[in-house]
């Protein structure tokens, strides 16, 4: 076998035809790769080699039968097959000799690509900030790619004494193995069938990004031993003999072997993922999650379309790479399907599909798309929607960039470091059985059911929600709520619900604290000719909060980092002159914890905020969620407040101050405030009263307009964390989502949101002014290594055949 492998190798690269070749192949690679806009790499503005490994499939279809094509066919053509007959080889020897040499021919026209590396490499920003790792998987991908179309094309070379028609068949069997099944599983009638799965696509593409999966890895073992068994089994029947001896036993126990690993494979599997931060490797709860899904989950993708810019391009493909990672552990109960909701729709009917997207949750998004004819707007629907039967849960795919601190492309990382959370999340509560129970409270002038409209609904995809009264609910329906919100009460607790508070909490109960300290109201403000005394609450829950652990201080945060509010600045020809300015007593909070709560939150705005002290408290731990910015003020209440403070311009230098504390999260075993304490008048059912509390957790808010969703003029209610003045998305949502999740939820789901994945950019600044050099560089170098290969060849044939 090693003397055919010599061989072959040898003749091959002997020929003008192999070097013409493997040259094209890399000329028009390049091209692809480096000049033409929609593929190129420098258009993508990312440091990866997602592209190589994207197109040089189909480049892959024509140049391994070019090379595979006269490996037999010509043997044949000539006479030649029948003289290695002679010889003490065996048709397998001959045909995997043949077989190892087009796969090492393979390789030697793959490895001028190491110079796009090189490059790539020297363009990151910083430099080197390329991932080896996944680079290295992805040429593996690849390599295994290469092996199974060389199976295909000796296959082909067998068939047929011509070159051209064995040229022909290779590309026809590589075209059709590689995307024929996924066009056939889109018929209607063989949908079910998971076609998909004997393509190569679904394979490689899992191990191109740089995970080798032992399952896709087996599947292509079975792809090259099938394709040369048949090619054994068309030459014993071309030179008729049977094809009953060792060879055909031998080779059908591989093949059958094989197959019987694959088959096993399917349910006992190992994933390699070679990528530094290990981005494709799925959490145990999420694979815990998806291996206990009841019935089949079907999940509808709506960011699909032409033309994206690379940063959703980079979106789209994460998407599709979470959803089959998540399918992987799933056992095929997850379903999943990009479309296009505007694809084929007539411009009159698209506001009847915006509509229909819009009451599933999912809103339509408009992305500026750079052309050569300028910018135009393009509209997208950056969601997914996971069904479950007839449950169904909005997904958002990519998080809105409420502040100027963030750039697009850290919006666009935080986004696809949140997916696997999202969907997992998502899964889970359209799936589960009973739902948890979260109340909120009332009876103290809390926040409305209007005003808690998009929390409420928004909470009520994954639990039971609705509101409670302290005074009247009896313990053991108190104990059933898994988590209870006070929602900026504006009244004081009595005695008797400051206890039943407690002894829920001593019991594993989990609050949520959103408590404004001070009275104050931008409503307020403009219905006293602009001034309004802010001035202390008396909501009795002081000393029930220091047992506890902290302080909310009766003061108020004037922040440089804050959020505008509309304002009449004058009149002109009897209309109002409305113009928005900042509104310093709004602040926006840019979580910066790594806490999974608040990890790639967008900001949170907030209205009157107080600052919180953390006390000293055995058996407590306590994490800082939400601060403010270093740009602050500590205003002590009663304070007077007045528009008119719009019109001076602030000095940072007066605001420079540390970042106030607005958010904390406490955890651990808590001191009941009733210890040693009589029970309060008026309780009528029996207690027995807990001095401390099991392991339980609170979140504390120093505002609970956090919580609050505006309302239009009309009386409906807008989403939580919209701001209809600004028309700006803040993150509240999800803050509240995340926080229900994190207290109710012991498995630890949320902690997948702690996942990290590194932006690696190209510089941008250093393309635009050196795009033609890497260009050249890119198409030059490559077939410049392969002339020079060649030269050096011709030369040292010649002087080993001159003497």
């Amino acid at each position: 076998m090693l003397s055919i492998l010599k061989k072959e190798i040898t003749t091959y690269l002997s020929s003008l035809v192999a070097y013409i070749t493997i040259g094209v192949f890399l000329l028009v690679l390049g091209l692809f790769l480096w000049v033409f806009p929609d593929t190129s790499i420098l258009a993508y503005g990312y440091a990866g080699l997602d592209s190589l490994f994207s197109t040089a499939p189909y480049l892959f279809m024509f140049l391994v039968p070019a090379i595979t094509m006269r490996s037999l066919a010509e043997e044949r053509r000539e006479g030649t097959f029948e003289l290695l007959l002679t010889r003490p080889l065996t048709n397998l020897q001959i045909v995997l000799g043949k077989y190892f040499a087009g796969v090492v021919i393979v390789l030697f026209a793959l490895l001028p690509t190491l110079v796009y590396y090189f490059s790539v490499d020297t363009l990151g920003t910083p430099q080197g900030n390329i991932d080896t790792g996944a680079v290295i998987g992805s040429y593996i991908g690849l390599f295994l790619l290469g092996s199974s179309f060389t199976a295909i094309g000796l296959f082909a070379s067998s068939v047929s004494k011509s070159q051209v028609i064995a040229f022909t068949i290779a590309v026809f069997l590589s075209f059709f193995f590689y995307s024929g099944f996924d066009s056939l599983s889109t018929i209607l009638s063989l949908q079910n069938l998971g076609l998909q799965g004997l393509g190569i696509t679904e394979h490689y593409q899992s191990i191109s990004r740089g995970v080798l999966d032992t399952r896709d890895l087996m599947y292509f073992l079975v792809l090259d031993a099938f394709f040369i068994w048949v090619t054994l089994f068309v030459l014993y029947k071309q030179n008729g003999r049977k094809f009953v001896n060792t060879a055909f036993l031998s080779t059908m126990g591989i093949l059958f072997s094989l197959t019987a690993v694959t088959i096993l494979s399917d349910k006992i599997f190992t994933r390699f993922d070679f990528t530094k931060e290990k981005r494709f490797t799925i959490s145990p709860v999420s694979r815990k999650v998806m291996d206990g899904l009841p019935n089949t989950v079907n999940v509808t993708v709506y960011l699909q379309g032409d033309n994206f810019p690379g940063g959703m391009k980079r979106l789209q493909t994460s998407v599709k790479d979470m959803l089959a990672d998540l399918q992987a552990y799933s056992h095929n109960e997850l379903q999943f399907v990009f479309t296009d909701p505007l694809k084929g729709v007539a411009e009159d009917q698209q506001k009847q599909v915006y509509d229909e997207l819009e009451a599933k949750g999912v809103e339509a998004q408009n992305l500026s798309v750079k052309t050569d004819d300028g910018v135009s707007q393009k509209v997208i629907f950056p969601f997914a929607l996971v069904t479950y039967g007839n449950k169904s849960i909005p997904v958002k795919l990519l998080q809105s960039q409420s502040s100027m601190s963030l750039s697009p492309d850290e919006v666009l990382n935080n986004s696809i470091q949140n997916l696997e959370y999202a969907f997992t999340s998502a899964i889970k509560k359209v799936t589960s059985g009973g739902k948890q129970r979260i109340g909120f409270t009332e009876g103290h002038n809390e926040l409305t059911d209007l005003q808690l409209t998009d929390a409420m609904r928004s909470l009520s995809d994954g639990y039971l929600v609705g509101r409670v009264n302290l005074t009247s609910i009896p313990f053991d329906s108190l104990a059933k709520v898994s988590l209870l919100v006070i929602p900026k009460p504006d009244k004081a607790f009595t005695e008797l619900e400051k206890f039943k508070l407690d002894q829920y909490i001593m019991r594993g109960g989990r609050v949520l604290w959103a408590i404004d300290q001070v009275s104050a109201e931008l409503d307020s403000l403009r219905g006293h000719g602009g001034e309004q005394l802010a001035f202390n609450k008396q909501l009795n829950l002081d000393d029930q909060l220091f047992r506890y652990g902290v302080r909310i201080n009766y003061d108020l945060i004037a922040d440089m980092n804050c959020s505008a509010i509309p304002v009449t600045t004058g009149d002109a020809g009897g209309q109002a002159q409305i113009q928005l300015l900042q509104w310093l007593y709004y602040p926006v909070y840019l979580p910066m914890s790594k806490h999974p709560i608040v990890k790639n939150l967008d900001g949170i705005t907030s209205q009157f905020a107080s600052t919180i002290d953390l006390l000293e408290t055995k058996n407590i731990e306590k994490t800082i969620l939400l601060t403010s910015s270093p740009y602050n003020k500590k205003l002590s209440a009663p304070h007077m407040l007045s528009l008119q403070a719009l019109q001076d311009e602030p000095k940072p230098k007066d605001f420079q101050s540390n970042p106030k504390i607005t958010g904390v999260l406490l955890e651990g075993n808590f001191v009941s405030d009733f210890r040693n304490r009589p029970l309060p008048e008026g309780l009528n059912e029996k207690v027995d009263v807990l001095a401390q509390s099991k392991p339980t957790k609170m979140v504390v808010l120093s505002d609970g307009d956090i919580l609050r969703n505006q309302v239009g003029s009309d009386g409906s209610p807008f989403p939580l964390g919209y701001d209809r003045y600004t028309q700006q998305s803040y993150g509240n949502k999800n803050l509240l989502l995340n926080i229900a999740d994190y207290m109710t939820d012991d498995s630890g789901l949320i902690s997948v949101r702690s996942k990290e994945i590194q932006i690696r950019l190209l510089n941008r600044a250093r393309i635009r002014q050196e795009k033609l050099f890497w260009q050249l560089v890119n198409n030059i170098a490559p077939i410049g290594i392969v002339l020079i290969f060649a030269i050096f060849q011709h030369y040292n044939r010649k002087r080993k055949y001159a003497h």
